[in-house]
């Protein structure tokens, strides 16, 4: 736990300052920022050579923080995740509090609650959703383990988290959309 801590301490000065940190989820490994800021979600963009027109995942720390970032959270999103066998997103309407360049054009935004113990205590302690994409360029293959990351994005975050360097990390999450209207619709299983 004392390396958790250690970690999430390190990642809070960066993300309070606009910066980039490349860490472990409860997926794979992902580079992030805080989500309420533009500029820093900008620099993510620019990273992956990805146009901010192909959205982000979000990460929250549990339900209150979901209910602070989308404007209706549908019932059925709560029986998903108590239900879900792996890390589901779920695709919501009307985000809110969020940077304006994370939400799509049709004014939606992926969030998933964090299940993984160091992403649950960064986000506590940040206080504020944190971004989630794959550790890789556009285009190119999702690492599965630290070593796959490439040079190009160890050299463009501002900090790498020091947990779970080992691991192979192969399951993205599920992702789901909801719509206010009761659509349902599996975008990846």
């Amino acid at each position: 736990m004392d390396d958790i801590r250690t970690e999430v301490h390190q990642c809070l000065d960066i993300l309070s300052n606009g910066g980039l940190i490349l860490y472990p989820t409860d997926t794979v490994w992902g580079i992030g920022c805080d989500a309420t800021n533009e500029a820093a979600v900008a620099k993510i963009y620019a990273l992956k050579k990805r146009t901010n027109t192909k959205t982000m995942i979000c990460l929250v720390g549990n339900d209150f923080m979901l209910e602070q970032h989308v404007t209706k959270v549908p019932d059925l999103a709560y029986d998903i995740m108590d239900l879900a066998s792996k890390p589901t997103t779920i695709v919501y309407e009307s985000p809110k509090g969020i940077a304006k360049n994370l939400v799509t054009n049709d004014n939606t935004l992926a969030i998933r609650v964090a299940t993984d113990t160091f992403c649950q205590n960064l986000i506590k302690r940040f206080k504020k959703p944190i971004v989630s994409t794959s550790a890789n360029i556009a285009g190119e293959a999702t690492p599965t383990c630290f070593k796959e990351i490439s040079k190009e994005i160890l050299k463009g975050v501002d900090y790498i988290v020091n947990l779970e360097r080992d691991k192979i990390k192969t399951t993205p999450s599920s992702i789901i959309l909801l719509g206010n209207d009761g659509t349902v619709k599996v975008i990846r299983e």
